[in-house]
């Protein structure tokens, strides 16, 4: 089963913007993460700030990334329903990709990752901006890469992610021998 959009999927059609790295994402972030475990509680068993707002000095689309662990995607009605009267919503399931869920916020705009527990996407997600942090031939490799990417038009931003793979997967490897 290939990832379901909930909602319609509009054509971006666009180059990405990105912006120059802003001290107040980690503030941003901070308030995310403490609404995030108001609305779940304890069934918020990992809020991380993820992407590229999570890294000092690198520019990003201006989108927080917070990554989340909960017990079970699966059992949506668990997570889903508080997080919706916290204002997110539940825009895509991609049960064949670690039953991977995202959901929206808006202002600031967020993309919400949910994970089961224990998940290696989360791990490597983590992994990937923790040497983005401490790495700056890397730091700057990456962002070398987005902004070659950037100026392009894509027709959906995913196309634009997709097109990082390769770079991603490169810096890994050196993360993992660290």
């Amino acid at each position: 089963m290939r990832a379901v959009r909930i909602g319609e999927l509009s054509p971006h059609r666009a180059t990405v913007e990105l912006a120059e790295y802003d001290p107040a994402w980690p503030e941003l972030y901070r308030r995310e993460e403490e609404k995030i475990r108001r609305a779940l509680g304890q069934r918020a068993l990992l809020v991380a700030h993820a992407g590229s707002t999570s890294v000092p000095g690198l520019a990003a689309k201006p989108i927080i990334d917070v990554v989340l662990e909960v017990a079970d995607t699966t059992e949506e009605g668990a997570y889903v329903p508080p997080l919706e009267a916290a204002g997110y919503v539940l825009r895509i399931r991609e049960p064949d990709w670690f039953e991977h869920r995202v959901l929206k916020g808006t202002a600031p705009s967020v993309n919400l990752h949910v994970f089961p527990a224990g998940c290696s996407e989360v791990e490597r997600m983590l992994r990937f901006r923790d040497h983005l942090r401490a790495n700056e031939a890397d730091r700057e490799l990456y962002l070398r890469t987005k902004r070659e990417l950037a100026v392009k038009t894509w027709e959906h931003v995913q196309h634009y992610a997709d097109a990082k793979s390769d770079v991603v997967d490169e810096i890994l490897r050196r993360a993992r021998s660290d």
